[in-house]
């Protein structure tokens, strides 16, 4: 699956395919969020879980130069 096709998936449908296809990483603690690190193919997909309101907020791909990939850099090994 593209990151066009995943991005166009209405939320419930992306976390199913991350349920399903994807392998959960790691997860931090990031402002108010708990953010879970996930490896659909061989893209890093971020789920930001609000967990004071119990709801996500946002799935997204994480660019691997972004400069929050360093709090996951123990956890995870990039070719």
């Amino acid at each position: 699956m593209s990151r066009e096709e995943f991005n166009q998936l209405p939320l419930f449908q992306k976390i199913k395919t991350l349920y399903l296809e994807g392998t959960f990483v790691v997860g931090i603690r990031y402002y108010r969020h708990k953010v879970n690190l996930y490896l659909l193919e061989d893209e890093y997909v971020e789920v930001f879980y609000n967990h004071k309101e119990d709801k996500i907020d946002k799935i997204d791909f994480l660019p691997r130069d972004h400069s929050r990939m360093k709090f996951y850099l123990d956890q995870i090994k990039i070719d």
